[in-house]
């Protein structure tokens, strides 16, 4: 079958790529790369599952559980912005299979290790794959589908995450009582098989490549989509719009801190620090707040913060239902401010009981998760090619910022005796900032990548 004529002028890669139906080719890929950040997911959220066990095997003190848990976070921080600038460079699709293996591999390591130190030292390491990934995955996905359904293509992509994390603590409640908690890091090895075959099956971005300067392969990638998609619909292409603009950008770094771009950044990075420095100092220490606290069992806890889990991923569903309907602006300024008043009514209500916090938590959670999955969609729009995965993944050291202080700030009012519901107040303070940062965020609802950094 003739392919369409090969050009490849960015306004042409752009409308050649606007025009793909919906098909096969695009449920593939996605789930390749679905596949990579299921795991990422689950990785990123064992070291709290295993946090009231190996508090009890190593006797660890308050400080050193805190810097078990904080030490991935500090190595995904790292790598974020590692491989955001990798992502620019080396392409999308080669960093997100590097960064799959390095967690593989340092995921068996962290189950082999035998004191507090090495625990951390190779959580840290995983950390750096961990934090690379997600962004530059997200990014990849935001560069393949249409403009009227990016929001919902992308966060049913980003469905995965939650899903991932849901498993963690799923698996986790079985695993890490019957098993021990070695058993839960060995299972989290298992994307190295991923990473082995990703790239053979997942064509490299063109919108990248031609940003590269690379523009017969992207011409060659383009082409080769085009006939999967029409094989799959067996409907010919309709003609590409010529009018897309093509996008203004000198590729260099600091062009993400000037002009229109450094409000971009300052909005992006405070979403990203206040979703996640909630979302943390919440999920990290639910699991031993519900054992110490209120004198649940591991097994108890942990399927309580399934629960939390759960609802999160509703959560992230029905924002993949809306946010292309009602913008990007309104649905996180909702979710944020949802957030605010949920964690608020649970200060006033005193946080008495473990079912009152559960409740309230899997209601935050509904929130937050919602929120997190629509910055994954957000973050990449909001740059050009040439520096959207590292615009995208700088955004994404703010959130590991929050990773790692939310748990912090959280576990030293607990251990400096502050009471439950001065916790969740300082909480609900910290959302309702980013409520109002949301109302001013810039609107990218129906635009092409190409419109919005023209």
């Amino acid at each position: 079958m003739a392919t369409v004529a090969r050009k490849t002028e960015p306004s042409s890669v752009a409308a050649r790529l606007e025009r793909l139906p919906h098909s096969r080719w695009h449920v593939k890929v996605r789930l390749l790369i679905g596949v990579v950040t299921f795991f990422e997911a689950f990785d990123q959220l064992m070291a709290a599952s295993a946090l009231p066990v190996l508090t009890e095997e190593w006797g660890l003190s308050g400080g050193q559980a805190t810097f078990a848990i904080t030490s991935g976070s500090v190595g995904m921080l790292v790598g974020a912005l590692g491989a955001g600038w990798l992502g620019d460079r080396m392409g999308r699709v080669r960093t997100v299979a590097l960064g799959t293996a390095v967690t593989a591999v340092f995921s068996v390591a962290v189950a082999l290790s035998t004191n507090i130190e090495l625990f951390a030292l190779f959580r840290f390491v995983q950390g750096l794959g961990i934090g690379g990934v997600v962004p530059v995955a997200a990014t990849y996905i935001n560069e393949i589908v249409r403009s009227d359904s990016r929001g919902k293509m992308v966060l049913l992509y980003e469905l995965i995450f939650p899903a991932g994390l849901t498993a963690a603590t799923l698996v986790a409640a079985w695993v890490v009582p019957n098993l021990g908690w070695r058993a839960l890091f060995l299972i989290g090895g298992l994307p190295i098989l991923v990473a082995v075959v990703l790239r053979r099956h997942v064509p490299e971005s063109p919108r990248w490549l031609l940003a590269q300067g690379r523009e017969a392969e992207a011409a060659e990638i383009i082409a080769r989509i085009e006939d999967e998609v029409v094989r799959a619909t067996k409907k010919p292409l309709s003609e590409p719009d010529a009018e897309i603009p093509a996008e203004q950008s000198g590729g260099r770094l600091r062009e993400i801190f000037t002009g229109r771009y450094l409000k971009r950044t300052v909005v992006l990075s405070t979403l990203w620090f206040v979703a996640y420095y909630v979302n943390h100092g919440i999920a990290v220490w639910l699991p031993s707040l519900y054992t110490s606290h209120f004198g649940f069992s591991l097994s108890t806890a942990l399927y309580l913060t399934v629960l939390s889990n759960l609802t999160g991923l509703f959560g992230s569903f029905v924002m993949a239902m809306v946010i292309d309907r009602v913008g990007r602006r309104p649905a996180f300024t909702f979710a944020l401010g949802a957030l605010t008043v949920t964690l608020a009514a649970l200060a006033i209500a005193g946080a008495t009981s473990g079912a009152q916090v559960a409740v309230f938590a899997s209601v935050a959670t509904l929130f937050v998760f919602s929120m997190n999955a629509g910055l994954y969609l957000y973050s990449p729009e909001l740059y050009p090619t040439r520096n959207r995965a590292m615009g995208a993944s700088f955004g994404g050291l703010w959130n590991r910022l929050g990773v790692i202080l939310g748990p912090i700030v959280v576990g030293a009012m607990m251990n400096s005796g502050a009471s439950l519901r001065l916790v969740f107040l300082q909480l609900a303070c910290v959302a309702a900032v980013g409520a109002l940062v949301a109302f001013f965020s810039p609107e990218t609802k129906g635009k092409t990548l190409e419109e919005l950094n023209s």
